[in-house]
């Protein structure tokens, strides 16, 4: 009965640390396309996104189109718009009098 008390501890360690690896590789819970835009912005605009505001997602002829507002870590709002095929998205800084 002793050797089953000790490796209750490590038995669960291994599990919490299974958990934890599992969760780290998880997706958002947004949908796809709004992963790809925080990622594009990231890479090309250097912005930690706080939220998105204004989401929009639907279809032009038979192109699936998105649309949303950014809100960064630091202040700055950009407009992003994509038309699949396209792969990347189209981001304009929102000036004080533009958003």
């Amino acid at each position: 009965m002793p050797a089953f008390n000790k490796s209750i501890p490590l038995y669960t360690g291994l599990f919490l640390n299974a958990v934890l690896v599992a969760t780290s590789f998880a997706q958002s819970s947004n949908p796809a396309w709004l992963d790809d835009l925080e990622i594009q912005l990231k890479a090309e605009q250097e912005c930690e996104v706080s939220y998105f505001v204004n989401m929009q997602e639907g279809r032009i002829g038979a192109n699936n189109y998105y649309e949303a507002r950014v809100q960064c870590a630091d202040g700055r709002m950009f407009d992003a718009s994509r038309t699949e095929p396209e792969k990347k998205f189209t981001i304009k800084a929102c000036g004080a009098a533009v958003c």
